[in-house]
């Protein structure tokens, strides 16, 4: 693998060594397909796009869901990042830079559509809580998922049984961020940890932090 997962300057979920770990484990499997829940600034998205592009050339296929800055539908304690609420930088350059210059929420819908204007041809973004939009989309070809959407149990368990239906018995990797120590979010790793009892699915933790389950 020749990627280095970069952050492009912009706000991640992964960062440090975790976006490295994140790339390996997708290396393990290759996959050409993928979904990821929960976009956020497209950084994730970006170096997957990369990655894919890289090993399958013009032929992968990415799928992002997000709310983009819209309303959630169907659950009202979902846990949301607080740099969402007011697109706070650790680094007060970037905080000049996108809430004052240039004017851009980086968690939007557009912003990330021209931040991934690179592999316009190869990916779909889609607006939504995945309680309601997941379960209109043709999931059947996937054959990764990255979850970092919704943090809520409900969201959570709503996710995962929606995608064990449209995967199951296929091989299909879902890993999951923060189940264990390193970014423990109490109500994900309920949720996964009642999922997998339910449906006799094993768990295994990468890295102290995500959880990987193959259907």
């Amino acid at each position: 693998m020749k990627n280095k997962y970069k952050s492009y300057w912009r706000k991640s979920g992964l960062k440090g060594k975790w976006g490295e770990i994140y790339l390996n484990h997708l290396d393990q499997f290759k996959p050409k397909n993928f979904l990821e829940i929960g976009v956020f600034c497209g950084v994730t998205a970006r170096n997957t796009c990369e990655y894919l592009n890289e090993i399958h050339g013009n032929t992968f296929s990415y799928i992002g869901i997000d709310l983009f800055g819209g309303k959630k539908e169907a659950v009202s304690d979902e846990i949301e990042p607080t740099f969402l609420q007011k697109q706070n930088f650790s680094n007060p350059l970037k905080k000049i830079y996108y809430n004052y210059i240039v004017k851009e929420n980086l968690n939007s819908l557009e912003s990330n559509q021209k931040f991934l204007k690179k592999f316009k041809n190869n990916i779909k973004l889609i607006a939504g809580d995945t309680n309601v939009v997941l379960k209109s989309i043709d999931l059947n070809h996937i054959d990764y998922v990255f979850l970092d959407g919704g943090h809520s149990y409900q969201t959570v368990i709503n996710d995962l049984e929606i995608l064990l239906r449209n995967l199951k018995g296929k091989n299909k990797v879902v890993l999951c961020d923060d189940y264990g120590k390193a970014s423990f979010i109490k109500e994900v790793k309920n949720a996964i940890d009642d999922f997998s009892e339910k449906n006799n699915i094993q768990i295994r933790i990468i890295s102290n932090r995500f959880a990987e389950l193959i259907f």
